[in-house]
């Protein structure tokens, strides 16, 4: 593991991943879950949440909800931590995915993640994250309200899911100088 991994801000500046990403608009989201009911469906073939790959964090009382999932870092924290390498980046996708039969359950992934999106699914003993369905996230299909969404990581979307950051989360290093 290089020094600068666990650095702050670092992730949330990296350029945008080749392909197509999750975004997320939270102020459309209303807290339904039928994302995660569906995700932990197409994953599990139960309707578990606590075995989905997207959360939904919210506060019930302020109406206020965002669903949360992997952001497939261009530099992710959880495959530079991960001793088997069994969280590693697709060639051909590039996204970032835990291969089960790899993964002996450490929980490395989960605590080097910024954003919290790896879990641990405690009937297979391994790490889970979202890894959009085979490419085509069942999030999506469900979500009425279009709260999430699966796009082309343009410069556009990039700059959307910075502003996202800085909003939602209050990061100070995630937008770019001049943004």
């Amino acid at each position: 593991m290089n020094g600068h991994a666990f650095r702050r801000g670092a992730a949330s500046r990296a350029p945008a991943i080749r392909g197509k990403i999750l975004l997320v608009d939270q102020e459309r989201c209303d807290g339904c879950a039928k994302c995660a009911e569906a995700c932990s469906l197409f994953h599990t073939g139960t309707s578990d949440p606590a075995r989905s790959r997207i959360r939904i964090l919210g506060l019930e009382n302020h109406q206020l909800f965002a669903p949360s999932t992997c952001q497939h870092c261009e530099t992710p924290f959880c495959t530079e931590a991960c001793p088997t390498r069994a969280c590693h980046r697709d060639e051909e996708s590039h996204a970032v995915l835990i291969d089960p039969e790899v993964c002996m359950g450490c929980k490395t992934c989960i605590v080097a993640c910024p954003f919290g999106a790896p879990t641990f699914d405690e009937l297979e003993g391994v790490s889970i994250k979202c890894d959009y369905c085979q490419g085509e996230p069942q999030c999506v299909a469900v979500c009425e309200p279009g709260a999430i969404s699966y796009v082309f990581s343009d410069e556009n979307n990039l700059r959307r899911r910075r502003r996202h950051g800085l909003k939602v989360y209050g990061w100070r290093h995630a937008a770019s100088p001049g943004e």
